[in-house]
């Protein structure tokens, strides 16, 4: 979960008139037929009072073989939607979608997300981080971190086999059905074959 402490004001820039009814329907418009812009997806994620997917384009960034999402004007609609629907999301683009669960970083796990995601879109969003780049040093980033929600992102395929699991061995561990219960009894088997002569 998030280390931001709880009376920390909420931080979120709304996007203009320009944004909204021009450049993100464009951008959007593109990546539903295919057109990838500089990284954009098509985020769907359900409403959290209407129960109706939203959409809003997105970068998806891909630093160290895993995938994230990062909020550059803050706490936004689709944040708050992501999570209450368990990080549960889909992206987009052309006909291509990609179910997945997200995990939101903590504060401090978020500075190497930040630098690379400003390394690769600040001349799109550097507005957004109070002047930091991706050649900012690690307290500078650390300072704005809870400002931006990050995301990382688990195919969620992989997220529900991996709750299986858990929940098999959390069930194993109540019914004494498990590896660990099996080895304890193994032990614990005073049968008259294992005694010793003369006993």
């Amino acid at each position: 979960m998030p280390d931001t402490p709880a009376n920390t004001p909420t931080h979120y820039r709304k996007p203009g008139w320009f944004t909204v009814n021009v450049f993100n329907r464009l951008v959007g418009w593109l990546t539903r037929r295919g057109v990838s812009v500089w990284g954009s997806r098509v985020l769907e994620v359900r409403g959290r009072t209407s129960g109706q997917p939203r959409r809003t384009p997105v970068n998806l960034l891909t630093h160290e073989g895993r995938h994230y999402l990062v909020s550059p004007r803050g706490e936004g609609q689709w944040v708050r939607n992501a999570r209450a629907a368990d990080g549960r999301l889909t992206t987009i683009v052309g006909r291509r979608r990609e179910e997945w669960v997200g995990h939101e970083l903590t504060d401090a796990e978020k500075v190497p997300v930040l630098r690379a995601y400003l390394r690769r879109w600040k001349a799109e969003v550097g507005v957004f981080f109070d002047g930091t780049s991706a050649d900012s040093t690690d307290d500078e980033l650390a300072a704005i971190a809870p400002r931006h929600p990050v995301f990382v992102l688990e195919p969620a395929a992989d997220a529900e086999a991996a709750a299986a699991a858990t929940e098999a061995e959390a069930t194993d561990e109540v019914t004494g059905t498990g590896p660990a219960a099996a080895a304890e009894a193994d032990h614990s088997d005073t049968g008259a074959d294992d005694t010793e002569p003369g006993a």
